[in-house]
């Protein structure tokens, strides 16, 4: 028999009631392209290149090894030559290269030349080009093939690859010997002792950088809980009021549901923070958390950077590339800011989340997704809907369940356990011995009004860190803005402060601002400057009135103010 007589209609074998498929004779298996290209992706990314071709090219060559004994005992051969030339026919049948017109044998002078390889084509979709050959396990499985064949060991390497952007990959097959100590290096991924070499190293790695995560994860852990001793929930929500909790305990509650959730509240109110506690409440939680903001993407670019988009779908799409819908898929996406899509980008979206499937740009296909949809928006959809700029069947279907966040200045009690919680955080990243509020930056913290919300707050225990002379924050390293707040009326408890006393404590706290210049505190009230005289004399101030003795209005004597 000769190699062109082998056809896979003959090869292959059905055997659909015991499940079995054959392939020249021997049990095979269906092994999806992408899946494999996974395979090396991973392989690559957790041990590094050295390990992932050592795995690979030992594993073709194993495989390569096997093929040539099933030929040998399947068919009757004219010739040596023709049972190692079947290698390449059976190869080619089995979908993994396709060896040029004309080709000969990679142990011939000139070597084979290989085109449509499996796995450049998964290395470019994966990883992009590369600067050196890629086609590790084809390598492998024409050296075990033809080693099997020759009787003696041969070694198959790449000198030009499809995969760094050559026409055609191209394989020599030659001896240790032939080879030479030029290439010895190569060789060496043959070698089950350099296989193991590289795993070692590849575990040390990997078991030094886990446990050196887990002990910043502990400390970060031990950091957080002395600063947040008395916060019972989770320590990155920090919550104490009431209204707070009510969140945290419908959030955990719809988390272990499937359903899609909305996110409403001020921009910086803490709707990422939500979405994150919704996921790692989940069955998901193992699962990838990926967030996008939809209102910072043009809408061509939204629908591939969701979806993904096919090779040559537009300029610059140089390769296959998955969207976050699948890279988040047995995880959370949160669309974050979904108002701001376009209404042609919502109906494509509302169409991904009733069928749960996607299909990139430029493809014909729909691809099927297992990915839970989180939205968070700081508009009033309801409004946008009735106004006709969002579609209601898409606001509908976002808001299965609505979880609003609260503004920080309606939930005055979470301020300084979420201000504990995001110095420590900061002080950690600037490797600042930094862990406490002074009582005077504590008070004002819960002076002003945060219209940043918790953004804000995270920007303003940032720059106190950064600017903090010793181990706590005091009230000069405070922003401008939040030292010059005024005291805010709350009703506590059911508990009313007579109006009198809201006057005083105000007029207290403007004069304090000024550094006890009266002139300036009344102009800043708006009354005359006896009319504040009286008042502080009432309150049992004792000092000087406007216009006599120091001349420029500030109080001596006994006062609570620090002079200016």
């Amino acid at each position: 028999m000769r190699a062109t007589d082998l056809d896979h209609k003959e090869l292959l074998e059905l055997d659909s009631e015991g499940g079995m498929i054959r392939f020249a004779g021997q049990r095979a298996l269906l092994l999806d392209a992408v899946a494999m290209g996974l395979l090396r992706k991973y392989l690559v990314e957790n041990f590094g290149n050295t390990a992932a071709r050592s795995v690979l090219t030992q594993f073709g060559f194993a495989h390569g090894w096997r093929m040539a004994e099933a030929m040998q005992s399947e068919f009757e051969w004219e010739s040596a030559e023709e049972w190692r030339r079947a290698g390449f026919r059976i190869h080619t049948l089995g979908g993994l290269f396709r060896l040029e017109s004309g080709g000969k044998d990679p142990l011939s002078k000139e070597g084979s030349m290989i085109v449509a390889s499996y796995e450049a084509e998964q290395h470019l979709l994966h990883f992009g080009r590369s600067d050196f050959p890629v086609c590790w396990t084809i390598c492998g499985l024409t050296s075990g093939y033809i080693s099997r064949t020759a009787g003696q060991e041969i070694y198959v390497l790449e000198d030009r690859c499809l995969g760094r952007g050559d026409a055609a990959c191209h394989l020599l097959g030659r001896t240790r010997e032939e080879w030479g100590d030029e290439h010895a290096e190569e060789l060496r991924f043959f070698e089950a002792k350099h296989l193991q070499e590289c795993l070692d190293v590849s575990l040390h790695r990997v078991t030094d950088t886990l446990k050196l995560a887990e002990a910043k994860l502990r400390e970060h852990r031990r950091a957080l809980v002395r600063v947040a001793h008395d916060v019972e929930g989770p320590l990155e929500l920090a919550p104490k009021s009431a209204a707070m909790w009510q969140l945290v305990d419908l959030a955990r509650r719809v988390a272990k549901v499937d359903s899609t959730v909305l996110i409403t509240g001020e921009s910086g109110a803490g709707k990422e923070r939500i979405a994150r506690l919704v996921h790692d409440e989940s069955a998901r939680a193992a699962g990838a958390f990926i967030a996008v903001n939809c209102g910072a993407v043009t809408e061509t670019l939204l629908e591939s950077e969701l979806f993904g988009h096919a090779r040559g779908a537009f300029t610059g799409a140089t390769q296959d590339r998955p969207g976050l819908f699948e890279a988040a898929s047995g995880g959370t996406l949160l669309l974050d800011e979904v108002g701001e899509v376009s209404p042609g980008m919502q109906v494509k979206l509302l169409r991904a989340l009733q069928e749960r499937e996607i299909r990139r740009v430029g493809e014909n296909k729909n691809r099927r997704v297992d990915t839970r949809v989180v939205a968070a928006t700081n508009r009033d959809l309801a409004h946008g809907v009735a106004a006709g700029a969002f579609r209601a069947d898409l606001y509908y279907r976002l808001k299965v369940i609505e979880l609003h966040v609260p503004p920080l200045r309606e939930r005055r009690e979470d301020i300084l356990p979420l201000a504990r919680v995001l110095l420590t955080d900061a002080a950690m990243r600037m490797k600042r011995k930094i862990s406490a509020l002074a009582p005077r930056a504590a008070d004002q913290l819960l002076r002003y009004e945060w219209p940043g919300n918790v953004r804000e707050l995270e920007n303003a225990m940032e720059r106190a860190v950064a600017l903090a002379r010793g181990a706590r924050v005091e009230l000069d390293d405070l922003p401008e803005e939040v030292r010059q707040a005024f005291p805010i009326p709350v009703a506590v408890g059911g508990t009313v402060k007579p109006l009198e006393d809201i006057e005083k404590e105000y007029i207290l706290a403007v004069l304090e601002l000024n550094g006890g210049n009266q002139t300036r505190a009344a102009k800043q009230l708006r009354i005359g400057s006896a009319t504040l005289y009286r008042k502080l004399k009432g309150y049992g101030w004792s000092g000087t009135k406007p216009g006599r003795g120091s001349g420029d209005g500030t109080i001596h004597g006994r006062s609570r103010t620090t002079p200016s």
